[in-house]
């Protein structure tokens, strides 16, 4: 069965394409706002299968994802700009957070995963310097653990895949479910 990524986000490209799963991209263009009282984790699967039944077409799989960064019970979507990266960060700074990134295939299931991330206290000068980057404009929490902000995170409990933005373990899991082609089949 042939697979549609529903997502723009070329971390999640380069994750399949470096395990040799063949795709196509076709970005899902919904509506993203979490709902009033919805919990970090219902958001984050309800917009996980909106993405993937968005791109559904016949004979395909359609996977769509969603990552959030949750501090406290407040999410950390991308940042609208770089005083709101300042602020994100100034409260991630010092302090653990989670990462919960969800992942579903259209017509299967959807699973959530949940990544623990403590960063060290950040100066003033190290958070301007990080937001004033660029390295984190697209991202949950403003911040990527692969890129600059790396150098700040003392510990991550649970999958590094999913804090960049796609679990790979469940990911693989549902893709064969799915009876999507992987390369060691």
């Amino acid at each position: 069965m042939k697979l549609v990524l529903c997502s723009a986000s070329p971390r999640r490209r380069e994750f399949l394409e470096r395990l040799g799963v063949r795709f196509e991209v076709a970005p899902a263009h919904i509506d993203e706002a979490q709902k009033e009282g919805e919990a970090a984790r219902a958001y984050a699967i309800r917009m996980a299968l909106e993405k993937s039944a968005a791109g559904t077409r016949p004979g395909a799989a359609a996977l769509g994802a969603d990552t959030i960064v949750v501090k406290g019970e407040e999410v950390l979507g991308k940042p609208r700009d770089r005083v709101d990266a300042e602020r994100m960060l100034r409260m991630l700074s010092g302090s653990e957070h989670r990462v919960i990134t969800a992942v579903a295939v259209a017509g299967l299931r959807a699973v959530a995963v949940e990544t623990r991330v403590r960063f060290a206290r950040l100066s003033d000068a190290q958070i301007r310097w990080l937001a004033s980057s660029g390295d984190g404009d697209d991202k949950a929490g403003a911040y990527a653990a692969q890129g600059l902000a790396g150098a700040f995170i003392e510990r991550i409990e649970g999958s590094f895949s999913n804090v960049v933005g796609l679990p790979l373990t469940e990911t693989l899991a549902l893709l064969e479910e799915a009876g999507v082609a992987l390369p060691w089949r």
